[in-house]
């Protein structure tokens, strides 16, 4: 039976137990559906766009149309006079906002564009349609200044970041590197470059906003698709100079962010402007189009790894050198050589960001940021290390296996990755593959496997939760964690259900509401973590103490935990084929193993392997972006240019496994975040895999017929 299999009926294992104080009920682990799948499957779960208070109004954003430059002017005339225009919002007269910390925010404040594509106006109607019509009515004048949008690896405005994204995109150094470079007897210097990615979830960002004023004052309630509606709540109470318990902001049911809906977006700011302006309900919903403009994107990466190894193979030196983009308006660095700094022992290492700041729209979180682009780099040369040595790539990871974390010198919570190697080499059939390039064939198809280590680190925030014990022998747990589709609300209740010792129906969950126990975003495969702890404390306390209401916040617990260096491990096989008539890549098999702690939901876990891994496809064969250099604007806007993949992209032979993995020094729950681990290493076993069918090396992101034929010099069909 494989890892992810549970065994027994539709909750799966339970051993004896119940509220009574005997011994809990095992429904961690097991793979309870989705609580709130019926509602979603009947279209009862209400999203963000389909919370319709009387008197709604709506309102559309216009994109700025100049990559760089000011508003000289604004006529509105044609769009006030349409039938059910209520008013066009610009920086002459739209609502005054204190100043964000987020610059991103601070939109209709002033004639200043930084990038195409800024909302400069918002168009509000009776109904959606005419404010559609009435922002492409809307005719705005700049007085255009040159811009520049292009990032290369000598770009005059690159410089070394020392605080961005809390100062892990700083620089580290660790022993001489160009010395162990120079004696090393073997090296690899190669450059990887990947272009900018979009998040782009199901649903796009959307937000309805509503004022009333009553006897204590002026009160916003805003529905956003957002992953945590805490710092929504905090963001807007800043911004209107309300008090946050004046401010209650729902984020009950999102579809999808994967990174771009974890910090406040425009699109709130601007209903709740909208609101106030019009004093109605104002509802605004982006539309897909203008996603890559205002709401993140993965910055583009070139990156530069060197490696030196002795003869036997052990690394001497791990250079990895990161040259990315972000905007004048914030600054955000890909972090993309972090992983490097944990992944293998060796006598000396470097790692280096440096960024320039240009006329593009400003990049933000994406699924695994740092993580994802900087494994593809650091897995790929890797495997070019290996085929320069004549070693078996899984060889040379398990023998740069390191004894404590490299860079830091912390001792590991735990790390199984060798396992997860060894465990995939298995499953996968590894040990009859032929270690030379490009000699598996069949018809015009070349056929070759690769395979690619993965690691995302186990985060953790504190959290409030509150358990309430109900007179009809049921329990109630409140806490403000948000479902963005992994199915939190699902594993909470579980977690719920083992500390109280009931089964998960027994347990009502509410999240997705700012008036709820503060916690934190979904965000850095922490949510389930952090909430998760929380939870199991409270209905631990609720359940030990004889009380009606037990709160419990975790804030003390997590800042005494010991100093480990806590990451989840994985090992991603791929076997592709590539086509020598018309260069298309296709994917023959997928199978990823994985050590992330306890899993908490064997159904759940899967689905989150599965999707990972999935974008992990996207990225080496399907997603780019590129940005014009006359416009200044991003050429793929939609999903018939940027495709992400589709069910006839995944192979049949799709798997996720796991092992099982106790780490005494988590949560008393004991999981690691899986979100992301997924998308970490897929890439590059893709890339690895291309070469071994080709014997050709492909270092740019995505493998598109175009590249892949032209490597392999056969015509286009």
């Amino acid at each position: 039976m494989n890892d992810h299999e549970v065994p027994a009926g539709p909750e799966g294992p339970q051993g004896p137990g119940g509220p009574d104080g005997s011994a809990p009920l095992t429904v961690l682990g097991a793979g309870v559906p989705r609580l709130e799948g019926w509602d979603k499957t009947e279209g009862s779960a209400r999203y963000a766009a389909e919370w319709t208070p009387p008197g709604c109004a709506y309102g559309r954003p216009v994109p700025a149309t100049v990559a760089r430059g000011r508003i000289t002017g604004i006529d509105a005339t044609d769009a006030l006079a349409m039938e059910g225009a209520l008013a066009v919002l610009t920086h002459e007269n739209a609502p005054r906002i204190t100043e964000p910390d987020d610059a991103t925010l601070d939109v209709l404040q002033d004639e200043w564009v930084p990038h195409r594509g800024w909302h400069v106006a918002l168009a509000v109607a009776e109904t959606p349609e005419t404010a559609q019509a009435m922002a492409e009515a809307v005719r705005i004048e700049y007085a255009e200044e040159p811009h520049d949008v292009r990032i290369h690896d000598d770009h005059p405005g690159l410089y070394q970041p020392d605080e961005a994204n809390g100062g892990a995109a700083g620089a580290t150094s660790r022993g001489d590197v160009e010395s162990e470079l120079a004696a090393a007897h073997h090296t690899v210097d190669v450059l990887y470059a990947i272009p900018p990615l979009h998040n782009h979830p199901m649903e796009p960002h959307a937000a309805t906003a509503e004022w009333t004023e009553g006897p204590e004052g002026a009160r916003l309630v805003a529905h956003d698709s957002s992953q945590g509606a805490t710092p929504v709540r905090d963001t807007l109470a800043a911004l209107f100079s309300l008090d946050t318990a004046r401010v209650t902001v729902v984020s009950e049911h999102v579809g999808g962010g994967f990174g771009n809906k974890g910090t406040p977006r425009p699109h709130v700011v601007l209903a709740a402007m909208a609101s106030r302006h019009t004093g109605r309900p104002v509802k605004v919903v982006l539309p897909r189009r203008h996603l890559p403009f205002v709401t993140g994107h993965r910055a583009p990466t070139l990156q530069r790894v060197r490696l030196g190894a002795d003869a036997e193979g052990r690394l001497t030196a791990v250079d990895h050198d990161v040259v990315t983009h972000t905007s004048t308006v914030k600054e955000f660095v890909e972090q993309a050589a972090v992983p490097a700094r944990t992944m293998y022992a060796s006598t000396a290492s470097r790692t280096r960001h440096r960024v320039a700041a240009l006329d593009v729209p400003t990049p933000s979180w994406m699924r695994a940021p740092g993580e994802a682009p900087g494994m593809y780099a650091l897995e790929a040369a890797m495997d070019e290390l290996a085929v320069e040595l004549g070693m078996d790539p899984i060889e040379l990871r398990l023998r740069n296996e390191p004894d404590v974390e490299p860079q830091t010198g912390k001792p590991f919570s735990s790390r199984r990755l060798a396992d997860c190697l060894r465990e995939g080499a298995r499953l996968f059939g590894w040990a009859d593959r032929d270690p030379r390039p490009g000699v598996r064939r069949s018809g015009d198809l070349l056929i070759g496997t690769g395979v690619a280590a993965s690691t995302y680190p186990a985060l953790l925030a504190p959290s409030t939760a509150t358990a309430e014990a109900r007179d009809d022998g049921t329990f109630h747990v409140r806490i403000n964690a948000t479902d963005i589709g992994t199915g939190a609300r699902t594993v909470l209740a579980q977690v719920a259900a083992e500390a109280l010792g009931v089964g998960p129906q027994a347990v009502r969950i509410d999240i997705g509401n700012s008036d709820l126990p503060d916690a934190p975003l979904a965000g850095g495969s922490s949510g389930t973590a952090s909430w998760g702890w929380a939870v199991h404390a409270a209905c631990t306390e609720l359940r030990t103490s004889g009380s009606s209401v037990a709160t419990v916040d975790t804030t003390a617990d997590v800042q005494a935990r010991e100093d480990y260096a806590r990451h989840a491990f994985g090992a991603v096989f791929a076997e592709v084929q590539a086509d020598t008539v018309t260069g298309e890549v296709r994917t023959r098999r997928l199978l990823g193993v994985f050590a992330a702690g306890r899993i908490l939901n064997a159904r759940l876990a899967r689905s989150q392997f599965l999707g990972g891994m999935t974008m992990g496809l996207g990225m080496a064969l399907t997603e780019h972006s590129s940005i014009d250099r006359a416009t200044g604007g991003f050429v793929e806007t939609d999903l018939a240019s940027y495709h992400v993949p589709s069910c006839a992209d995944v192979p049949e032979q799709f798997e996720a496994h796991w092992l099982a993995e106790e780490d005494p020094h988590l949560t008393p729950v004991g999981g690691k975040g899986i979100g992301e681990i997924g998308i970490v290493g897929t890439a590059a076993a893709f890339t690895n895999a291309l070469h071994h069918a080709t014997g050709v090396r492909h270092r740019t992101l995505p493998h598109t017929p175009d590249r892949v034929g032209a490597d392999l010099r056969v015509p286009a069909r």
